[in-house]
């Protein structure tokens, strides 16, 4: 009876999981799949039910402070955060903008990384590298240009970076399309700008 036992036998049947995204950058509509369908997607509790405006509208009256107030402190029988506590609060807003669209909202969500990251690319780059990139890239595994090789990027690059970021967005040999990352096209080009820049 070890802690790892009991630890393993008191995990829940079930776990919910927003996407693979790195945390924090996981989309309003990753966020819904992943975790608010399992209320939203039925209007199981009471929850307003996702692309019901008749529902929505008396809330989407409230205005987004209000919205995102009751997202991420809990309403009624909602559990603060939609109960996925490991979600950010941009997350979760830009969770409240994705439902709150499909229903007639006009909200904008809080973009991916944060008001500084999407001001630099290289903070986003990071982010991508460290959470999905390096499993492959820091040790070279499996063919992948090493990070900081400078003559293994090099002939990668003869090309030019543009067809580097076709190839990586499409997949080659043994990696899978954006490396498995499955934010945006530009987020993933911001991360092979970041190895790029590292491997001059």
């Amino acid at each position: 009876m070890t802690k790892e036992a009991i630890a393993s036998r008191l995990k829940p049947v079930g776990e919910a999981k927003a996407s693979d995204a790195p945390p924090g950058m996981r989309t309003g509509e990753q966020v819904y799949k992943g975790i608010c369908i399992s209320c939203h997607g039925t209007g199981l509790a009471g929850a307003p039910k996702f692309g019901d405006t008749a529902t929505w509208g008396s809330r989407i009256a409230k205005g987004w402070d209000t919205l995102t107030q009751h997202a991420l402190q809990g309403f009624n029988a909602m559990p603060a955060k939609g109960g996925a506590t490991d979600l950010s609060d941009d997350e979760v807003k830009r969770a409240v903008a994705y439902m709150g669209n499909s229903a007639g909202g006009k909200f904008t969500e809080p973009p991916v990384g944060g008001a500084a990251a999407a001001a630099d690319p290289a903070v986003v780059g990071k982010k991508i590298y460290d959470s999905v990139c390096m499993a492959c890239h820091a040790a070279g595994i499996a063919g992948a240009p090493k990070f900081g090789d400078k003559a293994a990027w090099a002939e990668r690059l003869k090309p030019g970076l543009d067809e580097v970021v076709k190839i990586g967005i499409k997949g080659l040999n043994a990696m899978p399309a954006k490396g498995g990352y499955t934010g945006s096209d530009a987020e993933f080009r911001s991360a092979v700008e970041y190895m790029v820049n590292n491997s001059k």
